[in-house]
């Protein structure tokens, strides 16, 4: 071997004894303080996402376990103080005495990194967690754990504290149970948050049970009197497809595919509908794989290579004069994949892409076998999907057309940024954003106000397309989305390229009324379907500008909403008031008093939907204080529902029999039919169904509601308000300010003599518009980073945002209109003016 004549690197560095780098200076973590040291190695981050990947992770657990045959039911317990247990009737885990360690079984899988039974294919032929880390990364970031095995007749029970025991495992009584339950408390010394989230983790027990159809997934709530969410799913697949597609109009039934080849099993079921969305969620052995893999590319394969061999053999695409390509065979097409093999190739920990490449084989040939047969059989099916193919490949063919157009454009006049951006000075996305502003106005203001060197302001002008009901030559064509197009850099869809985004932050700041809220739904819209991955990877924020100015002397101080004035007054009048009730007897002030107070406003809101909805303030009163009454109204409005059940699906079967039997033509089906497939409300019979909201009523004489307005879980928390609060509901009270008092009867009037208080002194001036605030304002309130507040758009599920966008914006009134009416009760500082 040549010695090197001369250093390789030379330094210029002076050399310190003290800080010489040798043997001493390596580090040996032991146990699970590597865990501890680098947790977002194991669980992806230390922020909401790696919290809710703890549940995952014992979730999956009991998952793999059912996925061997052995117990069918999963609860998971969501607690005060921030803890979860996750309960399971599989096996247990082992709790007899390791072999190699000296140590109980259980205790070894909790302590140690790469311990587990999913090593020998004998204990677990297949599962979803193979590096043998899942349950004990999460003891690691615990402040504590406690593990109980239901095992041949006993309860087995171990405590840790971050990931150390503090106890031998020891019997602690007798059960006819199997199983396990692990019970934890994330540290806070480890994660950002510590509270779960009920949404998150139900959508991903969802999830879990769509994909495994014998698998029954109990959640509860323990922190609220929400009801428990139960998911069961014995259609699998199919059910999932037909969830996503559920407001959406499908073209045809679901399409299933399932096949077993060795030791893989194939699991597929998609259906088409006539929106232009592709959704596609990829799986194996449970574990979403959100970048796809190898079943994914074996999937759009088969069906690409399906289709136009389809297509030509009927010479259904001879007068068109564009190829069907890949993207064009996907539009509309919602479409679930779930491969379970034995050894999984996941990309790193959290599982984000399969790498198994002997899987695409597989899935291509179930899938070009089935997709042969089907077409076969249903061939008017078949036409309908190929003719939508085509369809897809001439819009697209436009758009790149209307996109090649724009480039030559842009080149030609050497102007490739719309005139109306004022841009920044910087160019590192990094430190730049870009404020997309509601009007000219405010623009204006926006560009007077703002920061130049990292601050961008494009100003939009009138409302956006709404991309939910357009293809992507409409999309690429439309004069107020090419600006956003042209400023952000990255492209559309298929084409879209983050490593152009020219800012780090793309701000969304629109007016606090209803066309700002709608401007804001739609460019969110437009966002989510044709530039997802700014969401996914945290670029959308909102902006949250004041809806109030408060002046109090030479002070001025901005609140956002009805809730922050409140507060404000609140806060102001508690000092100088109180509250005397039961005659006298009772006496509130300060915090005791703002409470109350706190809870008569949103009493009386909720009281207020309620009433909205079509029963009088009276006959809630009535019925919060006699539960027997309630329990009556709803038992009829049950009865009441199932009579209209039954009415519509009369209808719907005789509307088909005449359908079938006269042969009716598309068109025909269409006047008959309403456009979500279901019956117009003409069709269905009036007799003996539930009243509506304009003043019918039941037998008991009181008006009803829909059957979920006015459910256990609302009556049970405005009960609780209602026997909190009964004296100042029932009775008149007393308010005193000073040597002042005035007696007041009434939600309503209590509050205004409260707050009336600390309006004194005070001016309260309410915003319209961006374009009220000057620029300095606006600075100060909404865009200086110091003192502003952004919200950030996140993708926690996208199954559920699909199915929102779809409820919102696309064409089925009826389900917009459901979600309106079974949501208005949740909506805080909706501005009618």
């Amino acid at each position: 071997m040549l010695e090197p004549k001369e250093p390789i690197v030379e330094s210029s560095v002076e050399k310190d004894d003290d800080l010489q780098y040798s043997a001493g200076n390596i580090q040996v973590l032991k146990g699970l303080e590597g865990v501890r040291k680098r947790p977002a190695m194991y669980i992806g981050s230390t922020s909401s996402g790696g919290l809710h990947h703890l549940v995952e992770e014992v979730v999956m657990n009991s998952i793999d376990e059912a996925l061997q045959g052995y117990g069918d039911a999963i609860k998971v317990y969501l607690y005060e103080g921030d803890h979860v247990a996750i309960i399971d009737n599989g096996r247990g885990i082992p709790v007899d005495m390791h072999p190699t360690e000296g140590r109980p079984a259980v205790e070894v899988v909790m302590t140690m990194l790469h311990a587990g039974g999913k090593f020998d294919h004998e204990s677990y032929k297949v599962s979803g967690g193979l590096h043998g880390v899942g349950v004990s990364v999460v003891n690691a970031l615990a402040e504590w754990l406690e593990v109980e095995v239901y095992k041949d007749g006993k309860i087995h029970h171990q405590r840790y504290e971050r990931g150390i025991p503090t106890c031998e495992l020891k019997v602690t009584g007798e059960t006819d149970l199997h199983g396990s339950k692990v019970m934890f408390k994330p540290d806070p010394e480890v994660f950002d948050t510590t509270e779960f989230s009920f949404d998150t983790i139900a959508a991903r027990l969802r999830e879990l049970a769509f994909l495994n159809r014998n698998i029954r997934i109990e959640l509860y709530d323990q922190r609220s009197e929400r009801p428990p969410s139960i998911f069961q799913y014995k259609g699998g697949l199919s059910e999932f497809v037909e969830f996503m597609n559920e407001n959406k109009t499908a073209l045809h039934q679901t399409i299933e595919i399932r096949k077993e080849s060795d030791d893989t099993m194939v699991d597929i079921a998609f259906q088409y509908n006539d929106g232009y969305q592709e959704n596609i969620y990829t799986y194996a052995n449970t574990v979403r794989t959100s970048e796809g893999g190898f079943h994914l590319v074996g999937f759009k394969t088969a069906l690409t290579r399906s289709i136009n061999s389809y297509a030509s053999k009927n010479n259904l695409n001879k007068n068109t004069k564009v190829q069907i390509a890949g993207d064009d065979t996907r539009e509309g097409l919602s479409c679930v994949i779930h491969v379970i093999i034995p050894e999984p190739q996941f990309e790193g920990q959290t599982k984000e892409k399969l790498g198994n490449s002997e899987v695409r084989g597989v899935v291509e040939s179930a899938v070009g076998e089935r997709l042969a047969e089907f077409f076969e059989e249903n061939p008017n099916t078949a036409r309908q999907i190929v003719e939508k193919c085509i369809q897809a490949a001439i819009s697209r063919d436009a758009a790149r057309k209307a996109r090649d157009l724009t480039r030559r454009k842009s080149a030609l006049d050497s102007m490739t940024l719309p005139g109306k951006l004022a841009d920044c000075t910087l160019t590192d996305p990094d430190y730049c954003e870009i404020y997309l502003v509601e009007g000219d106005s405010a623009g204006g203001t926006a560009k007077a106000g703002r920061d130049k060197t990292f601050q961008a302001i494009l100003p939009l002008w009138g409302k956006p397309l709404n991309v939910e009901k357009a293809r992507i030559d409409k999309v690429i064509g439309n004069d107020k989305l090419q600006p956003i197009i042209a400023a952000l850099g990255i492209g559309l869809a298929d084409e879209l390229d983050l490593s152009r985004l020219r800012y780090g932050k793309v701000i969304l700041m629109a007016d606090a009324d209803h066309d700002g809220l709608h401007i804001r739904t739609l460019l969110l819209t437009f966002l989510f379907r044709y530039m997802r991955p700014l969401v996914e990877n945290g670029h959308v924020m909102i902006a949250q500008p004041p809806l109030f100015r408060v002046r109090r002397g030479r002070k001025e101080e901005y609140l956002k909403n009805d809730y922050e004035l409140n507060e404000y007054l609140l806060q102001l009048s508690v000092d100088r008031v109180s509250l005397e009730l039961n005659g006298g007897r009772e006496v509130l002030v300060r915090e005791d008093l703002a409470q109350h107070i706190r809870d008569v406003i949103e009493f009386d809101e909720r009281v207020d939907y309620l009433s909205k909805m079509g029963l009088a303030r009276e006959m809630i009163i009535r019925l919060l204080g006699d539960k027997t009454l309630y329990e009556s109204y709803r038992l009829e409005l049950q009865e009441q529902a199932a009579k209209r059940v039954k009415a519509e699906e009369e209808a719907r079967r005789a509307i088909e029999d005449t359908l079938a039997s006269e042969e009716h033509t598309a068109s025909d089906d269409s006047e008959a039919v309403g456009g979500d497939g279901t019956p117009e409300e003409e069709s269905i019979p009036d007799d003996d169904v539930a009243p509506d909201h304009n003043g019918h009523t039941g037998t008991n004489g009181i008006p009803h509601m829909p059957d979920d307005t006015f459910d256990h879980s609302t009556y049970d928390r405005l009960r609780g308000f209602y026997e909190k609060l009964k004296p100042i509901i029932e009775e008149p009270v007393v308010v005193k300010v000073g040597n002042k008092e005035m007696q007041v009867q009434g939600c309503k009037n209590l509050v205004d003599a409260v707050l009336d208080v600390g309006k004194e002194g005070i001016t309260v001036s309410r915003y319209k518009g961006l374009a009220e605030m000057d620029a300095e304002e606006l600075w100060k309130t909404t865009m200086d980073p110091e003192s502003r507040t952004l919200l950030r758009v996140t993708l926690d599920d996208a199954v559920e945002a699909d199915r929102i966008f779809t409820i919102l914006m696309g064409d089925n009134v009826q389900a917009r209109r459901h979600f309106i009416e079974s949501n208005a009760m949740f909506v805080k500082n909706l501005s009618l003016h």
